[in-house]
């Protein structure tokens, strides 16, 4: 795969831009361990190696379980491996990330609503947001697992 153009060397005010929205997302009340879920389960939809690898070893020095990574994309088929407001913020994650299908739905909307406050769901929409972003400027430049994002 043919490198492209790097965005920090390219336009720095708009990765300094994506840098602030990481400052506002590591001052949120939704866990760190959330908010690799969010992280590593939105780029497993989007295919972006770059941030899986990223996300995964971040999580892992965090404290998540090789098993808990594992079986991510299969969240849905595991009993108590996930707590429900783990489940309901994989949902969210889905939802958005793949917002061309139907968006966030009402089901998932409620059923998070009834777990955590308005504040912490706009924070998990926000959260699944940035990594999608984040996806898209890894895989429209190509970088790749290990390199350097500057």
């Amino acid at each position: 795969m043919k490198k492209r153009i790097n965005i920090n060397t390219a336009e720095p005010l708009a990765l300094k831009a994506m840098m602030a929205l990481e400052t506002y997302l590591s001052q949120i009340s939704i866990s760190l361990t959330v908010k690799d879920l969010i992280k590593i389960r939105a780029s497993q939809i989007n295919g972006c190696a770059y941030c899986i690898d990223m996300h995964a070893k971040a999580a892992l020095k965090n404290g998540e379980t090789d098993q808990r990574i594992f079986l991510l994309n299969a969240w849905r088929e595991t009993n108590n491996i996930f707590s429900d407001e783990e489940k309901a913020v994989l949902a969210i994650a889905e939802e958005v990330t793949l917002i061309h299908k139907s968006g966030l739905s009402d089901e998932t909307y409620e059923k998070a609503i009834g777990l955590f406050s308005e504040n912490q769901v706009a924070q998990i929409v926000m959260a699944v947001v940035t990594i999608n972003a984040w996806n898209r400027i890894a895989l429209s430049s190509h970088l790749q697992p290990g390199e350097s994002f500057a």
